[in-house]
């Protein structure tokens, strides 16, 4: 979600009559709430948030965008496109998911080191499921 799309949501949800208002998306989490009397209803979200941000800055995984087949490799008989250990850059494409005849490229979030490939080649994934390990770089 880039500034701007998030400074409308906090825009629309201040002229709005709703009292919460939460919103996930892998990597990322957002919840609006209103107090009384002009107090902040969640004062301490980003103190509560910090021990989670660690487990997670630990423990990053890139996730299945859609529901498909995991492909570690372009062909059966060529090598994978990354393994553990591989250092990667932002883009560079890491699997396939095979959807509806279609191949589907996952790329790199960031400049990375492969820690583990999660799923095995030719595996069903469903949306959101992580599908290797890395560390950035």
């Amino acid at each position: 979600m880039t500034d701007s799309e998030l400074f409308e949501l906090m825009d629309r949800f201040e002229r709005s009559s709703l009292q919460t208002l939460k919103l996930s998306r892998p990597g990322f989490s957002l919840e609006l709430g209103r107090g009384a009397a002009g107090t902040a209803a969640i004062p301490a979200a980003p103190a509560a948030a910090s021990a989670p941000a660690k487990e997670e800055a630990a423990d990053r995984t890139v996730d299945a965008p859609l529901v498909g087949t995991f492909y570690a490799a372009p062909a059966p008989d060529q090598p994978p496109f990354v393994t553990p250990g591989a250092r990667v850059s932002k883009g560079q494409t890491l699997c396939l998911i095979e959807a509806m005849k279609m191949m589907n490229e996952v790329l790199a979030p960031c400049d990375c080191v492969i820690d583990a490939v999660l799923k095995t080649d030719g595996e069903l994934v469903a949306f959101g499921d992580p599908l290797l390990r890395y560390t950035p770089c």
